[in-house]
Parts: C-alpha cells; sequence; structure tokens
C-alpha cells in the first residue's frame, strides 16, 4: 500500500501509552506516563507527579484526558518520517510530478529525471494540509468501508446457499422423474398379468437407471460446475475482504495521527500527504474513483471469421483477468475468443441471437441470448480452457435479455422494460426498477455492488441507481443520440456509448455528470454498441455496429 506497513507500530499507535515516565527511564525502569508538563517537556507517572506538583506548583500540566496536548510519540514520528522504499531512510523531499513523498535514496534513483523534487521544510508554508477535512473524510471512508466488508461477507453466506438450494432442487428434479416414472408404471401394469407383468418391471428398472445415469452425467456435472463457480467467486470476495480489513486498520490508525498532530507542520504535511493516497486507495477499492482517462493512442481489430455470413455486430465484450477477451457477434449469432492481440482464436454459435456477457470467473463468463421467434429467451455459461471456449449449464428466462451483469453470486438481468435480480442457479429473486414510459437497455453494476446503472435509449439517458432499486441519480444528454453501451471499471469509472453521435463517454460514478468524451467519430468510432476496460492492457475496447472491426484505445 502506498502508506507502508503499519505491522511496526503498536496497537492503533496507543498515542498516550507509547509515553514513558521520563524520571522512571532515567534509573532504567519503565512506567507509562500519566503527566506530561509543558514546561518541564518531561512525562510522569503517578508516582513521580505526586514530586513534581510539591517542586513546581505553577507548572501546568496536562493528563491523559487532555492528550491532545501532549507532544507526538516517537513511534508515530518514526512511522511517518520513515520512507516505504529505503526501510533505512526518513523522507526528506517532495516530488511534484509524483506527488510522492521521498527519501534522498529515492531522489537519486526513483526521481532522478523528474523536473521538480522540493525539500518537505520548504512545502511546510505553503502546502496546505487541511487536517481537519482529512480528519472528517477518513471518518466517512472508515464507515464505508467497513460497510463494504459487511456486504462482502454477507455475498459470501448467499453464494453457499444458493450452491445448497441448486443441489436440493436437482435432487427434488431427479426425485419427481423416479416418481412420474414409478406412476405411469403402476398405471401400465393395472390389468397384465405374467409375461406382461415381468417386462413392466424390466422396463421400469431400464427408466430408473436411465434416470439415474442422467443425474450422474448432467446434473452431477452442472452441480459440479456450480460449485467451481462458488468456489472462485468466494476466493475473489475472500481477497476483496482482506484488502478490506488492511484499508480499514491503516485508515484507523491514520485517523488517530491526523487527531493528535496538529500543531507539528512537518509531521502534519507528511501526515497529509500519506492520508491523500491511503484515502485514494479506498476509493479505488470502493469503486469511487473520480480519475478521468486520458486516451494515448487507438488500433483497429477485424474479429470476421470465415464461417460468419454476415457483417459483424458487436452487441456485447467482457474481457478476462489474463486479457483475453470475448466479443458477442449479434448477426453471425456467435461468440468469438480474441488473444491479447484481439485475434480471433476460436468460436462458439448459439441457438438464438446473443445480446450480452459478463464474467462469472476469471474463466467463465455468461451470454444472454433471445429469438423473439422461437420465444427463446435464456442465460449460456460458457468457460474459457486452455484457448477454446466449452458451453456449460443454461437456464431459461421469462422475458427478453437486453443486458447481463454478475457481482458476487448475483445476476442483474434487463428487460426492455425492468431490471431483475437472479442467483446462479436461475432463480428470480426479484424485480428492482421498471420503466412504464420509456424502454431501457443496457445494466452495469459498481464494483462494491451498492450501485446499479441502466441506460435509456430513446430518452438519452443513464439512471444510477441503489441496491434496492431506489434512483439515485439521471444523466441527460440530448446530443448522445442514444445512451447504449454500457461498462463500469473496477475502479468504478462509467463508459457510455453515444449510438448516433458515434462518441464513447466517461460519466462520474455518481450518474450525474459527464467527466470526458474519450472517443469520436474522428477517432474511427461509428454506431458504437458496446464497450469494455481492459485492466491489463489499460485499454477501452468498443465493438460497433454493422462493422467487422473492434476499436481499442489505449489510456492512462
Amino acid at each position: 500500500m502506498a502508506t507502508g506497513s503499519l505491522s511496526s507500530v503498536p496497537k492503533r499507535l496507543r498515542m498516550v501509552e507509547d509515553f514513558s515516565c521520563t524520571c522512571c527511564l532515567e534509573q532504567n525502569l519503565t512506567e507509562s506516563a500519566d503527566i506530561y508538563c509543558e514546561q518541564c517537556l518531561r512525562f510522569y507517572c503517578k508516582k513521580c507527579v505526586i514530586l513534581h506538583s510539591q517542586l513546581f506548583t505553577k507548572h501546568m500540566t496536562c493528563g491523559r484526558e487532555d492528550f491532545k496536548k501532549w507532544p507526538v510519540s516517537k513511534a508515530v514520528e518514526d512511522f511517518l518520517r520513515k520512507c516505504e522504499v529505503h526501510a533505512d531512510e526518513s523522507l526528506t523531499q517532495f516530488c511534484h510530478d509524483h506527488g510522492q513523498l521521498c527519501c534522498s535514496a529515492c531522489v537519486g534513483t526513483i526521481h532522478s529525471q523528474c523536473s521538480k523534487v522540493t525539500p518537505i521544510n520548504e512545502l511546510t508554508n505553503t502546502q496546505p494540509t487541511y487536517l481537519q477535512g482529512l480528519s472528517v473524510e477518513l471518518e466517512t471512508v472508515l464507515g464505508e468501508i467497513k460497510n463494504l466488508q459487511i456486504s462482502q461477507e454477507a455475498s459470501v453466506k448467499s453464494l453457499q446457499g444458493t450452491y445448497k438450494e441448486h443441489g436440493a432442487l436437482m435432487i427434488e428434479q431427479m426425485r419427481g422423474n423416479l416418481n412420474t416414472n414409478i406412476d405411469e408404471c403402476g398405471n401400465s401394469s393395472v390389468g397384465t398379468s405374467g409375461g406382461n407383468e415381468q417386462y413392466l418391471k424390466e422396463e421400469m428398472c431400464r427408466s430408473v437407471v436411465s434416470i439415474m445415469n442422467e443425474f450422474d452425467n448432467i446434473t452431477a456435472k452442472e452441480l459440479n460446475e456450480m460449485k467451481a463457480e462458488v468456489i472462485s467467486i468466494k476466493g475473489s470476495v475472500t481477497s476483496s475482504i482482506h484488502k478490506c480489513t488492511s484499508l480499514h486498520n491503516d485508515l484507523s490508525q491514520f485517523y488517530e495521527i491526523v487527531q493528535k498532530i496538529g500543531d507539528h507542520k512537518q509531521l502534519c504535511l507528511i501526515a497529509s500527504i500519506k492520508c491523500k493516497h491511503i484515502i485514494q486507495q479506498a476509493l479505488t477499492l470502493l469503486g469511487k474513483s473520480g480519475k478521468a482517462f486520458n486516451v494515448q493512442s487507438n488500433t483497429e481489430h477485424n474479429v470476421r471469421i470465415p464461417s460468419d455470413s454476415d457483417e459483424c455486430c458487436i452487441s456485447g465484450i467482457c474481457v478476462l483477468p489474463d486479457g483475453q477477451a470475448l466479443v458477442v457477434d449479434w448477426k453471425n449469432q456467435n461468440v468469438k475468443l480474441l488473444n491479447q492481440q484481439y485475434q480471433v482464436v476460436s468460436h462458439w454459435d448459439v441457438n438464438a441471437r446473443p445480446v450480452v456477457i459478463c464474467l462469472i470467473t476469471p474463466s467463465e463468463v455468461a451470454v444472454a441470448v433471445n429469438d423473439h421467434v422461437s420465444k427463446i429467451h435464456e442465460v449460456q455459461f460458457i468457460t474459457v480452457n486452455q484457448g477454446k471456449l466449452v458451453p456449460g449449464r443454461k437456464f431459461q428466462l421469462q422475458h427478453e435479455c437486453r443486458g447481463i451483469e454478475h457481482h458476487q453470486g448475483d445476476l442483474f438481468v434487463i428487460s426492455s422494460e425492468e431490471l431483475y435480480k437472479y442467483t446462479l442457479n436461475g432463480k428470480q429473486v426479484c424485480s428492482l426498477y421498471r420503466s412504464f414510459e420509456y424502454e431501457v437497455d443496457k445494466c452495469a453494476v459498481s464494483p462494491t455492488g451498492d450501485r446499479l446503472y441502466i441506460t435509456s435509449p430513446e430518452q438519452n439517458k443513464l439512471l444510477t441507481l441503489a441496491r434496492d432499486g431506489t434512483l439515485l441519480a439521471t444523466y441527460t444528454d440530448p446530443a448522445i443520440g442514444g445512451t447504449r453501451g454500457l461498462h463500469v471499471t473496477p475502479a468504478g469509472q462509467v463508459l457510455v456509448c453515444g449510438y448516433l453521435s458515434y462518441t464513447v463517454r466517461q460519466v462520474g460514478w455518481e450518474g450525474e455528470s459527464k467527466l470526458a468524451t474519450l472517443a469520436t467519430g474522428l477517432d474511427g468510432v461509428e454506431y458504437p454498441e458496446s464497450v469494455c476496460y481492459s485492466s491489463t492492457t489499460s485499454s477501452i475496447i468498443v465493438g460497433q455496429w454493422d462493422s467487422n472491426t473492434i476499436l481499442v484505445f489505449r489510456v492512462e
């Protein structure tokens, strides 16, 4: 972390307990200080302060209840001044190019080419610290991190419940099939005797064996798939919980530091800079990064394959953690796997029009398909295995699907007028939002799962909802010409495609304002239908309607 490890600092810095009685130390004894004398600049335990009070009746002392007047402890000062790169060095400089504190060794190596590096003592009168504001911000972020941790722990329990529920459902279906078979055989045996009865018994046995084999071959495979999903998602959530715990501990310690060092200029400045770094880390984890992307370059890549009968229409994009990407080709009814160079290495044909795709685990995705004529509306799971696409289980929907997104075991599925929440086994949990006036199109979820985003193309709107479906914010821009493609990055940056305006825009995580126009028709954008961010390559990938190419924009 940017703030370094705090393991060397006593529990929660224990700022008062860090001080020992000065008189006792002079006698090679260690007693915790209870009083600090501002005139003597010495600490006293309960025993030694008696003599001090007799000798210096007019000295003003500060007890534990007024510890803000105590000087900063050596443990706190050593921690703040310690360089995280060179453990034996103290922080003495500030690099303006990187916005980082550094020691003399850092200046000679890491920051040797930087244009402006200033000694910390020269900044103390010009660089504002705003410790009071930082204290409030730290307290706010602390609460949000704690709430996120509680939410993630609840997700783990919910995941386990989903797997058990799915297993029970599979067993119940098998039991139903067996009972139906037995009833049918029982009805058929009425009025029969001899050879016919023996034949029916044998037939019943064959049917039971067939049902059991189907359970072993199909149902057990589904259960194993879901078990693997649950294990993978649980591992990801657990890792996130550990990050929350670590950040919460660091934030707590800095919150205590900020309360203590209000009048020490250099330490105030150091603490202020370190606090801003750790708060930024926390905001990124919370999906509240306000950083606008800056496009560096762009390239074009052909995704048409020989078996395609029509021009490509890339309606959905998903990027795996290893940098491979999957694109959904609506017109040619297939899903294509692209390597890190965006070349098609595998594809899989679907039985209906594939619309959107979302990541479930690092190697598995869910694809939503529709066919209004045959009334096929389903979610198909696909695993990427050694450069190949392998279809897995699927479940049916009772409505069309225009958008799908996943977060820690919850699937958010949107039709033309309603947003639903499903479990991984296809159980509809609830309806979260319904639009009666205008159609809605795509959906996305924030990294923490506390905000949901919906596009409304006819209204040129982006709607931001709370987890329970409450409308939080509305972003409207008539010039966007239809809000279509939608994606939220791991840091919470919201990307929206302007279908008719040939643009890709970044909207603030609050869903209230535009931060930047990242790409336009001048960059080759034409009818953008889908968008996705790759953390591996720091790139924004754009899929287009009636185009055999995808656009890749390198950003920072």
